[in-house]
């Protein structure tokens, strides 16, 4: 079984993104130390919810400090992108990770982020194909040209072209729109799972997938999957509960607070004053520790992932880092993990 790390880059009141950043760098080294197979990072633009709207300068940097692990994007937002810039950077980084990229691709959930760049969220689905196909052809082909309802090219040479042949590994992300499965599914690209669905409606997403991929006639397998959880172990269930408890309620109000934007962003306001005034309750820490994270003991955390291995997932990714949890609680967290979960899937 694969075992990787995944960060929004989460931005409480109270930290500065220069820490915050040396802290992921931090968990990037030390989590390539312990064994993990990967880190995934997500791109979000205009909140405290995630630092990632630059996801690939800060995998440059994660893979000047590392070697093995590597550099997956869960996910870039292709829309917001001009895809010959994408094609290039997404090139470069893979060239100077000697081939450790992950591409992943997603349309994003914020109409915000697209109205903020200018761009139709209702293209959204159109556009993000369009960018992907783009980029996996500026990324293979000479002398490229490509005509699009959106983007057009003429004998265009990437320079440089990616060092993974034909290209690095492409993913989609597919959440709740059948649109966005029957496009991952049928064309043979792999699909990405996020922490946004619960572990059931995920499974059956997992399962969906595969169907419909093998119908498509493409070769899906688990093992190229990945599933992400909320996920914070430590030596008692009632210290995994207080550790997370509050970081994990930020990241759920912080998320639904985000959404109530249609210009501007919470960024510059007070996130206490939106708790004393909002009328909708988001879900709770107890249902997210029930459906959503996977919170607790060593035995605990590892019987939750022995059942998604016993319904097929074999490629998990721990999102250790979210909320604004204290770094030293999160290296603990993945080193208890490493030492007392991983080995006893070691031959799964």
């Amino acid at each position: 079984m694969e075992f990787a790390l995944f960060s929004h880059i989460p931005w409480p009141e109270q930290i500065t993104p220069r820490a915050l950043f040396s802290d992921l760098l931090e968990q990037a080294v030390v989590g390539e130390a312990l064994g993990f197979d990967a880190i995934w990072l997500a791109e979000h633009h205009f909140t405290r919810y995630g630092l990632g709207a630059s996801s690939l300068v800060i995998a440059s940097n994660i893979a000047a400090r590392t070697s093995t692990i590597r550099l997956g994007t869960a996910v870039l937002i292709p829309p917001l992108h001009h895809p010959v810039r994408l094609a290039e950077d997404t090139a470069t980084l893979d060239v100077l990770s000697d081939g450790r990229l992950d591409v992943g691709f997603g349309r994003g959930a914020s109409g915000t982020e697209y109205g903020n760049f200018g761009i139709d969220h209702a293209e959204s689905q159109a556009r993000y194909r369009e960018s992907i196909e783009m980029v996996e052809t500026l990324w293979t082909t000479p002398d490229c040209t490509f005509r699009g309802n959106y983007y057009s090219i003429q004998r265009l040479n990437l320079v440089p072209t990616p060092l993974q042949r034909p290209h690095p590994p492409v993913y989609v992300a597919a959440t709740r729109s059948a649109e966005s499965l029957e496009f991952v599914s049928s064309t043979g690209r792999r699909l990405i799972i996020g922490v946004v669905l619960n572990t059931d409606d995920a499974l059956d997403l997992l399962h969906r997938f595969l169907a419909q991929a093998q119908a498509s006639g493409h070769v899906a397998t688990p093992s190229e999957v990945p599933f992400f959880r909320y996920f914070y172990v430590a030596d008692t269930e009632e210290q995994a509960h207080r550790d997370a408890r509050e970081a994990l309620n930020w990241t759920l109000d912080i998320n639904t607070w985000r959404r109530e934007f249609s210009v501007g962003s919470e960024v510059y306001e007070n996130l206490d004053d939106y708790r004393k005034r909002r009328t909708e309750l988001p879900p709770s820490y107890e249902y997210l520790a029930e459906h959503r994270a996977f919170i607790g003991t060593p035995d605990q955390c590892a019987a939750k992932i022995q059942a998604l291995y016993d319904a097929g997932v074999r490629y998990f990714g721990c999102n250790f880092a979210f909320g604004g949890l204290d770094q030293k609680k999160q290296l603990r967290s993945m080193e208890l993990f490493a030492r007392e979960v991983m080995p006893r899937f070691s031959d799964s």
